[in-house]
C-alpha cells in the first residue's frame, strides 16, 4: 500500500506542469466579477468596464462590475480580500490603495499580504488648475500662497485619493502651506472650482479641457514627466519650477491572495491583449491615458515602489486620511 501510495504521488508529481495548463483553460466556468471600491463613472469604474466588456466574449463567460465604495476604498477592498481564492473574484485598484498602505494603518487587510498582483491597466496625469482670477502661471499661483500662508486652499475627490495626494505633494514640493477641501467626488470639486469657492486642484486633463477652453477654470500647468499632447501649450509642473515633481493616476488588476497561478498568468496575458489592441491605444490617447503592460511580477515590483514612493510622500508632507 506504502508503494502504490508513492508511485501515485510520483505519478501527480510528474504530470503537474501538464495540469497547470489545463486549469488555465478550465477557467472561467462561470461569470467573474470586477469589484470596483469606488462610485459609478469615475475612472476605475469606467475602465473596469472597459476590461469585462472586452474580457467576456475571448474568455467564454461574463465579467460584471460591482461597486462597493466607502471608507476610502477600504470596503470594497476588504470584501475583495476576503472572496474565494478561485479567480473568479477581482479587485479594480489604484494609487489610492497604494496610498492607503501608510495613510489607513488599521485597514482590515494588507495590500500585498492578502492580494496577488495580475496586471496594470493604464496611467493619466493631471492638469493643475486654478479658479479664474487667481492665477495665470504656477510661479504666481506659488508667490500668493507664500505672500498669505494658511489662506489659499485646493480641492481634491476626497482624502486619501490621487488628486488629494498630487495636491499635497505639490504643496510639500513647493514649500507652501495650503489648506485641504476634500469633497465626496470629482463632480463636487469641479463644480467649486467653476464657482470659485476653492482656489485650485488637480483634476483628469481630459474633464477639464473645455472647461479651461471655455474660461470656467485657468489652465496652469500638467503633473507628467513630459508635456501632455492634449494641453500642449501648459508647461509640466515640474518645468514651471517645482523641480521634479510628477502625479498621475494608475489602475490595475488584483486577484485574492492565494489564486492560482496559471488563472493569474491567462488574466495578465487577456488584460495585456487589450490594453494593446490598436483600438485601444488610439481611443486612450485621446483621453490622455496610456496603457501599462507588466507582468504579475514585474506588477508586483511596481507596487512595491509605489508604496515606498507614497509613504515616503504622505509623511513628508503630513497628509491625513481625513
Amino acid at each position: 500500500m506504502k508503494r502504490r501510495t508513492l508511485i501515485a504521488a510520483a505519478a501527480t508529481l510528474a504530470q503537474a506542469p501538464l495540469l497547470r495548463p489545463a486549469l488555465a483553460q478550465a477557467w472561467p466556468a462561470r461569470t467573474v466579477r470586477i469589484i470596483v471600491p469606488f462610485g459609478a463613472g469615475g475612472p476605475a469604474d469606467i475602465y473596469a468596464r472597459f476590461l469585462a466588456e472586452r474580457l467576456s466574449g475571448p474568455l467564454g463567460h461574463g465579467f460584471v462590475v460591482e461597486n462597493r465604495p466607502g471608507a476610502g476604498a477600504v470596503v470594497g477592498t476588504d470584501a475583495a480580500a476576503k472572496a474565494g481564492a478561485d479567480g473568479y473574484t477581482l479587485l479594480m485598484m489604484s494609487n489610492t490603495h497604494t496610498a492607503n498602505e501608510t495613510l489607513i494603518p488599521n485597514r482590515p487587510y494588507s495590500l500585498m499580504r492578502d492580494f496577488t498582483p495580475v496586471a496594470p491597466v493604464n496611467v493619466a496625469n493631471h492638469a493643475l488648475v486654478a479658479k479664474t482670477g487667481l492665477a495665470t502661471s504656477v510661479a504666481e499661483l506659488i508667490a500668493k500662497a507664500k505672500a498669505a500662508p494658511g489662506t489659499l486652499n485646493y480641492a481634491s475627490s476626497g482624502p486619501g485619493t490621487p488628486y488629494h495626494i498630487a495636491g499635497a505633494a505639490f504643496c510639500y514640493r513647493a514649500g507652501i502651506q495650503v489648506e485641504h477641501i476634500p469633497f465626496r467626488g470629482s463632480g463636487e470639486a469641479r463644480t467649486a472650482i467653476i464657482g470659485g469657492t476653492v482656489d485650485f486642484m488637480f483634476d483628469s486633463i481630459t474633464t477639464q479641457i473645455q472647461n479651461i477652453e471655455a474660461g470656467r477654470v485657468v489652465g496652469l500647468a500638467t503633473s507628467g514627466p513630459r508635456r501632455n499632447p492634449l494641453l500642449p501649450n501648459l508647461p509640466t509642473v515640474s518645468e514651471a519650477g517645482v523641480a521634479g515633481y510628477t502625479s498621475s493616476i494608475w489602475l490595475g488588476i488584483m486577484a485574492p491572495a492565494g489564486t492560482p497561478a496559471p488563472i493569474v498568468e491567462r488574466l495578465n496575458a487577456e488584460i495585456t491583449r487589450v490594453t494593446s489592441a490598436p483600438e485601444t491605444v488610439a481611443a486612450w490617447s485621446r483621453q490622455a491615458v496610456e496603457p501599462m503592460r507588466m507582468s504579475p511580477a514585474e506588477f508586483g515590483a511596481f507596487l512595491q515602489q509605489d508604496i515606498a514612493g507614497q509613504a515616503e510622500v504622505i509623511r513628508g508632507a503630513n497628509i491625513r486620511a481625513s
